[in-house]
């Protein structure tokens, strides 16, 4: 029995794979984009129309997000109509699995 717990708390805390969502740079058109995470609410990343745009929480409220120049500045998020999640220029929206 305690092996059944273990394993269902172990499940509970897994990482999704790469889940599906809409996402959009700048003011450009919604497309499809995958969003991968690497440590739930802390470390995630987009893959939207051929670019990887990662980003980290460092747990206090605090996101960056890696340019392309290879530098991590920082970023504001927000919620757009209660739907849409922005980091500055990128947003996504669907089932955002961060927490």
């Amino acid at each position: 029995m305690g092996l059944a717990v273990a394993a269902t708390a172990l499940q509970a805390h897994s990482l999704p794979g790469l889940v599906t969502l809409q996402c959009r740079l700048a003011d450009g058109p919604w497309q499809d984009c995958q969003m991968q995470v690497e440590e739930l609410g802390l470390h995630w990343f987009l893959l939207v129309g051929g670019q990887r745009i990662e980003f980290r929480h460092d747990g206090r409220g605090r996101v960056t997000m890696l340019k392309p120049s290879g530098s991590w500045q920082p970023v504001n998020s927000r919620w757009v109509e209660n739907t849409d999640l922005c980091w500055d220029g990128v947003c996504a929206r669907g089932d955002i699995p961060l927490d």
